[in-house]
């Protein structure tokens, strides 16, 4: 059922899908050519060609395997570092802390020599004080006598015994 005017030039073949194929020699030529380059091709282009296809595939997969590799190594060193610094951030916090411990004792050792120190200095001042004390008591006790035994003769314009 073909919606053609009656009077068109286009073949009902054309128009019903049809092909037609022409089989002669030169198609048996062409299938000789085809299987020949074949034979020729294979070893010499398309062999070379997938070698090096398979090659560049096993040095991509080699080269993605030992990335893997490398960043499963750099993954270990990273947890290895942290734990390092874990330990020596721990040491050093001991170390500090012991150091503090350390320090505060030696703070109060030399706070009690310096406590005692000063102590026996004022205890050796009071002494000195009170032995100044005496001698100057003794001293002005003499000389008020003196100043006493004076007035008294000058008052009495004797000598007083």
């Amino acid at each position: 059922m073909s919606v053609l005017p009656l009077g068109s030039s286009v073949p009902v073949l054309a128009l019903s899908g049809g092909v037609s194929l022409d089989f002669d020699n030169t198609l048996v030529l062409q299938a000789a050519i085809f299987i020949v380059l074949m034979f020729l091709l294979e070893p010499l282009l398309f062999a070379p060609v997938l070698r090096v296809f398979a090659l560049r595939e096993d040095r991509t997969e080699g080269a993605k395997a030992q990335a893997r590799e490398l960043e499963e190594q750099a993954g270990e060193l990273y947890i290895r570092y942290q734990r390092e610094l874990e330990r020596v951030n721990r040491v050093a916090a001991e170390e500090r802390d012991r150091m503090r411990a350390e320090t505060t004792k030696l703070e109060a050792e030399i706070l009690g020599e310096a406590r005692q120190a000063a102590a026996r200095i004022i205890e050796e001042g009071r002494k000195q004080i009170a032995a100044e004390k005496s001698r100057v008591q003794f001293d002005v006790g003499r000389e008020s006598e003196r100043i006493a035994s004076e007035l008294a003769q000058n008052v009495l314009g004797r000598g007083v015994s």
